[in-house]
């Protein structure tokens, strides 16, 4: 339980009062308790507000919102306001600044504007973080501490130039050993001197994102970014800690936001938290692997749902509505995949500057009398007769997927074979596989505990960090099933090639070694011809993207290419390796095969789907110690049947008995908890 003073789903969102006149929070308190909001997350972008200048601090105006919240009811995630620093410390202390990608020195503007190894910054932000928590140490309204907000962007300035020297010197101690890391003897790169080293930008190494001559330089450049805002994250937990170390800390992740290591991050938050805002278009799976992503940073822990919109975006190119009973739904969905909290991005649309488009639960027009927040109001009754039921419940799944923030860094800065490889991309569709068969997966790190599952498959494991290929020999020969795919052990982690022949440090547990990988265009494919039927496989598949041109050595051939100048080479290839097995899939196949495949390997796992699979229909699981609930979510236009199967008990939204067969209506939910 994220904290025991409120023991159910929170229901809330950020409230920004301050930028009203003060008597409309008297509206806002009396339509919290018809939505059933009962958190408000305050105080996210109001340094400047608390701190007007160097030496004064002003909390009363903080003080009254949070006494007017719990007198009404309604507990505080209180935020630090950290997310974007006040004027006049840009004014006196232009250190505070950020230089972008082009080597121009921002001016005072916009948020997340903070050099994240700005002495002015971390001085200043640590110290409002350690006030706030002096404060509001002893106040029973505080369910949880917010540091910063949605953190993220590089600075490429004097000062992180200095910083990435000294972060270099603590990774690889000699200049010798950064040389031969970065493998600077390539277009005579040496550097003589460690001021010799300067930031990988459009200036330096890099250009238009993620293309760059040395990706050694540019992968470290990321680790550092990501470390140094984990840094100012870590100041503020530290300065909160000394006051409330009974308090939860967190800060609001951002999915499959790249610019991060969130599993590095994660060790640091005592909750996940993160903001979901999926488009019109996003597909289902996609939003359910991130979710079950954000779950996997704390390896199944349950998280919060900390933003989502409760109508529409401001900031996407198409901003689209929510259709009807969408709100809810998506909110379910979370909770269907481990989410304890469901909060919205606003509970008042500000009147003014970029985010009055954003969607709330009370809308410009000031009162209850609308669409919006009818559904809010609903699914806030719904949430109370949740009550405590489904807190900590846990998605319990014996396939982990590999997701590896360092990994997709490198995949994408790498300087072929296809522009087109993406990494996310291919995860997803090893993930939308199992999904679509209503068998859950968890995305793990590479130092995940492997003993937990029966089957791990790590797409596109193009960097292979020290120690994992005998992890994976270890978990097979145990009896496990991995399966990777093309374009994987090629490097370290400093991005150098393993050499000896494609897989690298894979190639023993996977039986196989590649000589040549082919990159196909955007209108070609090849095709995946099995050797053999094999359970729902048969015939052949088209295969496209990159196809590794591979031989076997001791691996078992279950299928081969069907043309090209490597017609009849291997494509997809299993090796017996003590107790367990090792498949590569040597090319990105298309979704009935990946169904196919990975249905089969599930099976001789022993591991099933709930209920057998219905088109548009989402199904999960969540279990605590003596109870378990399934989750079935209708995102179909239309009314949908489905089969229980012998599966009975009560569905916990309406009370009423389920067994057999149920039809859910268009965005309907169903949560039974089983007898």
């Amino acid at each position: 339980m994220i904290n025991d003073k409120l023991p159910k789903i929170w229901y809330g969102g950020d409230y920004n009062p301050e930028q009203w006149d003060k008597e409309i929070m008297n509206e806002d308190l009396r339509m919290f308790k018809l939505a059933g909001i009962d958190v408000a997350t305050i105080n996210v972008f109001s340094w400047a507000l608390l701190q007007p200048s160097e030496d004064i601090y002003d909390f009363t105006w903080l003080d009254d919102i949070i006494e007017r919240l719990y007198a009404s009811g309604t507990y505080v995630c209180l935020a630090t306001s950290t997310g974007a620093h006040p004027a006049w410390m840009a004014r006196k202390y232009p250190d505070v600044l950020r230089v972008d990608f082009e080597g121009r020195k921002r001016k005072f503007g916009a948020r997340h504007n903070s050099c994240p190894n700005s002495p002015t910054y971390r001085k200043y932000s640590e110290r409002i973080a350690e006030k706030l928590a002096e404060r509001y140490k002893d106040h029973p309204a505080i369910l949880i501490w917010h540091i910063s907000n949605e953190y993220g962007g590089y600075c490429y300035c004097d000062q992180c130039a200095d910083g990435f020297r000294t972060w270099l010197q603590a990774r690889y101690a000699t200049l010798g050993q950064v040389n031969k890391a970065w493998n600077t003897n390539f277009w005579g790169h040496t550097f003589y001197d460690w001021e010799d080293i300067v930031p990988p930008n459009a200036l330096s190494e890099e250009w238009a994102g993620d293309n760059t001559c040395f990706q050694g330089i540019s992968l470290d450049y990321r680790r550092f970014m990501s470390d140094s805002l984990l840094d100012c994250y870590k100041l503020e937990y530290d300065a909160i800690k000394k006051h409330t170390p009974e308090l939860p800390i967190t800060t609001n992740l951002m999915g499959l936001y790249k610019e991060l290591d969130y599993f590095k991050w994660a060790k640091h938050l005592d909750v996940i938290s993160w903001d979901n805002y999926p488009s019109f278009n996003t597909p289902i799976s996609l939003t359910a692997m991130t979710h079950d992503l954000m779950r996997g940073l704390k390896e199944g822990q349950p998280f919060m749902l900390m933003e989502q919109t409760p109508s529409q975006q401001n900031w996407q190119p198409y901003n689209s509505l929510k259709r009807p009973g969408v709100m809810k739904l998506w909110s379910y969905q979370a909770v269907a995949r481990g989410a304890d909290t469901v909060m919205f991005f606003q509970l008042r649309r500000s009147v003014g500057a970029c985010e009055k488009y954003h969607g709330a639960v009370i809308e410009h027009g000031g009162h209850e009398h609308t669409r919006v927040f009818r559904e809010c109001a609903e699914l806030g009754a719904e949430l109370q007769t949740l009550s405590d039921k489904l807190l900590d419940a846990r998605v319990n799944t014996r396939v982990g997927i590999v997701y590896d923030w360092e990994n997709r860094w490198a995949v994408e800065l790498s300087s072929g074979p296809t522009v087109a490889l993406q990494y996310v991309d291919e995860v997803h569709k090893y993930y939308d596989a199992l999904f679509q068969q209503n068998i859950q997966a968890n995305l793990i790190s590479t130092d995940a505990d492997f003993s937990n599952y029966d089957i791990i498959i790590a797409p596109v494991l193009y960097m292979v960090k020290k120690g994992f290929a005998k992890q994976i020999e270890h978990f097979v020969h145990e009896g496990g099933t991995f399966l990777t795919t093309f374009f994987s052990g090629i490097v370290n982690e400093n991005d150098i090639v393993t050499l000896g022949g494609y897989p690298g440090e894979l190639r023993k547990v996977l039986g196989i070694w590649a000589e040549e990988i082919d990159a196909l265009f955007p209108e070609q494919s090849n095709q995946i011809v099995l050797t053999e039927s094999w359970g729902a496989l048969h015939g052949q598949y088209q295969c496209g993207l990159l196809c590794d041109l591979i031989h076997a050595e001791g691996a078992e051939v279950a299928a081969v290419y069907g043309s090209e100048f490597y017609q009849g080479m291997p494509v997809l290839t299993v090796n017996k390796f003590g107790a367990g097995q090792a498949w590569y899939v040597a090319s990105s196949p298309e979704p009935a095969f990946l169904q196919g495949l990975l249905g089969n390997l599930c099976k001789e796992k022993g591991i099933t789907a709930p209920i057998p699979p219905v088109a548009g229909i989402e199904v999960t699981t969540r279990t605590t110690a003596n109870n378990s609930y399934l989750f079935v979510l209708n995102h179909n236009d239309q009314p949908t049947s489905i089969e229980l199967g012998d599966l009975t008990g009560t569905d916990l939204i309406t009370g009423e008995p389920i067994k057999n067969k149920i039809t859910l209506p268009p965005k309907g939910v169903l949560i039974l908890e089983k007898n």
